[in-house]
C-alpha cells in the first residue's frame, strides 16, 4: 500500500521562506506541508513533553494559517495542513472562517490537524481552563463543522454556545476539510472516533508503540459504527528508518510526516533531496 509523505516544520524568520519551501516540496513529489503553532511561550511555561529544553523555534514560530496562505499561492497540488492547531486557544467562529478561506484559495487542499495542547500556562493566558481543554477542543471542532456545512449554523455546548449565524466562505471540500485529532494514545483514540476524520499523533509520546494503537483505533471505530478505513492515520515525526517505515505501511498508516528543522534553504534543500529515495519507496 502506498503511503503519502509530507513534512512538518516550525516556520520562522530564519527558516527557508515558506513559499519557496512549499514549491520545492511540490516539485520533488511530496504530498503535503504541515505547519505547527504556538501563539506565545509564557516565561514560566509548562514542562515540554519533548525534552528538558524548549527549542527556540517554539518561541519564534509564525502563525500557521498565514503561512499556509503563502504556501497555497506558490503551489497547485501540495496538501496544506496544520500539525497542530491548539484548538482550546482558538475562537471557533473566526477559525472556521480563516480555515475555509485557506481551503478556497488553495482549491480544496486544506488538512486540519488539531490538538489539546501541552502548555497549560499558554492556554490559561487565552482564558481557557486547562482542565477543560479537551471538551473545548471537541466543542470547537463540532462548531466549526456546523459553520462549514450549514447555511445557517448554531451550536449549543457547555463551553461554546451561539444562536443561528451565517458565515462565509464555505470550504471547497465536501462535506468539509478533514479534521485530524492529535494526542497521545490511548486517551486520544476515543476523541478521534467521536468527532475526528483522522488521528495525527507524534512519535515518542503516549503509551507504547504507535503501531499498536493503529489497530486499536480501527477496532474502536468499528465498535462505534464508523468505517475504520475512513479514519486516516498520520504519523508526525516519522523516523527515516526503513524497517520502521515498513512497519507503518504494514499497520495501515496513511501518511508519514518528516520533521524539517527551522533552517535556511542551504540546509533544507539537501535534506529534501536526501529524502527522495524514501519518498519513492513509500509511494510505490
Amino acid at each position: 500500500m502506498a503511503v503519502r509523505v509530507g513534512v512538518m516544520t516550525f516556520p520562522t524568520a530564519y527558516s527557508m521562506a515558506i513559499g519557496e519551501l512549499a514549491a520545492a516540496l511540490e516539485e520533488r513529489g511530496f504530498e503535503s506541508l504541515w505547519l505547527t503553532e504556538h501563539s506565545h511561550i509564557p516565561v514560566a511555561h509548562s514542562p515540554w513533553p519533548g525534552g528538558p529544553k524548549l527549542p527556540a523555534s517554539y518561541y519564534d514560530v509564525y502563525d500557521p494559517i498565514v503561512g499556509l496562505a503563502v504556501a497555497a499561492e506558490h503551489t497547485t497540488t501540495l496538501r496544506l495542513g496544520t500539525a497542530v492547531l491548539i484548538m482550546p486557544q482558538r475562537d471557533p467562529i473566526q477559525l472556521a472562517k480563516s480555515l475555509a478561506t485557506i481551503d478556497v484559495i488553495s482549491g480544496g487542499r486544506l488538512e486540519v490537524g488539531i490538538g489539546g495542547g501541552w502548555n497549560l500556562a499558554e492556554m490559561a493566558n487565552h482564558g481557557t481552563d486547562p482542565a477543560r481543554r479537551f471538551r473545548r477542543m471537541r466543542e470547537g471542532a463540532e462548531a466549526m463543522v456546523a459553520i462549514w456545512t450549514e447555511a445557517t449554523a448554531e451550536y449549543h455546548g457547555e463551553l461554546i454556545d451561539f444562536d443561528p449565524i451565517q458565515a462565509w466562505p464555505k470550504p471547497v471540500q465536501r462535506p468539509h476539510p478533514k479534521i485530524h485529532v492529535g494526542g497521545a494514545a490511548p486517551s486520544a483514540l476515543q476523541r478521534v472516533v467521536r468527532y475526528g476524520d483522522g488521528w495525527i499523533p507524534m512519535t515518542g509520546r503516549g503509551d507504547g508503540d504507535l503501531i499498536d494503537h493503529v489497530g486499536e483505533l480501527r477496532r474502536l471505530a468499528a465498535a462505534a459504527g464508523r468505517d475504520p478505513d475512513a479514519l486516516e492515520v498520520t504519523i508526525c515525526g516519522a523516523p527515516q528508518d526503513r524497517a520502521k517505515l515498513d512497519e507503518y505501511v504494514d499497520a495501515g498508516v496513511d501518511r508519514v510526516l518528516f520533521v524539517l528543522p527551522s533552517k535556511g534553504r542551504d540546509e533544507i534543500l539537501p535534506r529534501l533531496d536526501r529524502l527522495a529515495p524514501v519518498l519513492e519507496q513509500l509511494a510505490a
